[in-house]
């Protein structure tokens, strides 16, 4: 009997081996359409809008519906930086096409749940979506690259400590940051509640600068804050140095009256994407 126990239990675990070497199938849309842009406008619109997205449109750009990526005009350099996080002058892209000319597309993509999906697995999607429809194969290079760093100004930070507890959501490392940029055409508004210092550099990085942002402040509680600043040209296009529009400061004097701490220029490592092949697509 205990001979017969052991060769059943060496057949469930064969058995079930199949099974366990199973991978997860990848994040895709319900529904995508990838279209050759036909409308001429120069210049990509449009984004991904998760249940936790970070950024929010002004009032002259509704922003796509809840759980679906929609973007026109774009690039395919365009798109794979929004699917991959990386500033088109990150993208080492091969075939002039990509990131030249007048080759643009519009995508249109919806995810089967949209009010439980996060910003993250729609940008998943997209990259598997231009994964399965341009054959794009990349990998990612670590090269040294300009950025800023977030230190504690002169006079000490003025932040004040949230009442919430450190177990909330906002403390997980899961769940992207309790922040959000609200844009209008002469202000941008930043309210945050339970948010970190780091987490205040992650949403810099990614809606402001397209460059590296490293916390520097040694700041470890979390904080409810909101400041604001007056955007110039070049938001979300590179440093925002400059600033103000008379009446509101901009982005690095606001950050340094506002929250007392402050952005200085450095140097650090950024990924970049150096892109293997792609295949212009066919429509569906």
């Amino acid at each position: 009997m205990r001979h017969s126990g052991i060769l059943q239990l060496a057949m469930l675990i064969l058995l079930a081996a199949p099974a366990a070497a199973q991978t997860a199938a990848p994040l895709t849309f319900e529904v995508a359409s990838v279209k050759v842009a036909t409308s001429g406008y120069n210049g990509y619109r449009g984004g991904c809008h998760g249940i936790d997205s970070a950024t929010r449109p002004g009032p002259d750009e509704a922003p796509p519906p809840l759980g679906r990526c929609v973007i026109t005009d774009a690039r395919l350099s365009h798109l794979i930086g929004i699917a991959l996080g990386v500033s088109v002058q990150d993208l080492s892209t091969g075939p002039d096409w990509i990131q030249r000319g007048d080759l643009r597309f519009d995508v249109n993509a919806r995810a089967e749940d949209p009010a439980t999906t996060t910003q993250k697995q729609l940008l998943t999607m997209l990259q598997n979506l231009l994964i399965e429809r341009f054959q794009l194969k990349f990998h990612y290079r670590n090269t040294d690259a300009p950025g800023f760093s977030l230190t504690v100004a002169k006079n000490g930070p003025k932040l004040r400590e949230s009442a919430k507890s450190p177990t909330s959501t906002g403390a997980n490392p899961e769940v992207p940051p309790p922040l959000i940029f609200v844009l209008a055409p002469d202000v941008v508004r930043v309210p945050a509640r339970d948010a970190t210092t780091t987490e205040l550099t992650y949403i810099l990085q990614r809606a402001a600068f397209d460059r590296p942002v490293v916390d520097r402040t040694g700041l470890t509680a979390r904080y409810d804050f909101d400041f604001e600043f007056s955007p110039d040209e070049s938001l979300f296009g590179g440093a925002l140095h400059g600033g103000g529009d008379g009446t509101r400061p901009g982005l690095f004097a606001a950050i340094q009256e506002q929250l007392g701490l402050k952005l200085e220029a450095t140097r650090g490592l950024v990924d970049s994407i150096v892109i293997e092949k792609i295949d212009r697509p066919s429509e569906n």
